[in-house]
């Protein structure tokens, strides 16, 4: 179960996911140790790849240690605490799958802000001035749009569509 309830009268209050069901989420989509020719990031383990991490023994790595480095480089790097929880999401399984800049570049279009793929005050507040909903749809197509154009979309695209379509389902959830 993703969500807390807390029952007031005829009022349920949800309360606000965190990075832990996010990573949890994230890393359900990741899986562990893979070293596919065709994935331009080289080896892989846990979403972490060689190409990103050049000194970390990807084979070894472990869980925890995933965990660690998409805090710090993923979640924290885009302020993904000061956005709603299904922003955050949103934003930490694309800039895993396809790299922080790209995804700030997305998000700063799916807002209408200038698409320079770094997240300041201009960007933080045309988030918060969007619907949670709205921003998923816009970001998700504009995910699309981006997937579909890389080289490597008839090898991978069939798993990237698919996670975009779970994508969809947890922003529905979590709206």
């Amino acid at each position: 179960m993703f969500f807390g309830f807390t029952h007031h009268a005829d009022v349920v209050l949800v309360e606000k996911p965190d990075f832990h069901v996010a990573i949890n989420r994230l890393l359900g989509n990741e899986g562990g140790y893979v070293d596919d020719p065709h994935d331009p990031g080289g080896e892989t383990n846990w979403g972490i790849s060689k190409r990103s991490y050049p000194t970390v023994d990807i084979k070894e790595l472990t869980r925890e240690q995933a965990i660690a480095l998409y805090k710090r480089d993923f979640w924290d790097a885009a302020r993904l605490d000061e956005q709603a929880f299904g922003v955050g999401f949103q934003m930490l399984d694309f800039a895993v799958n396809s790299g922080i800049s790209t995804a700030i570049r997305a998000l700063q279009r799916a807002v209408g802000c200038a698409d320079d793929g770094h997240i300041g005050p201009v960007t933080l507040a045309a988030v918060k001035a969007m619907a949670a909903h709205d921003f998923i749809m816009r970001f998700l197509a504009e995910r699309l749009v981006f997937m579909t154009g890389c080289k490597n979309w008839d090898h991978a695209g069939k798993g990237w569509a698919r996670r975009i379509a779970a994508d969809l389902r947890f922003g529905a959830q979590d709206n």
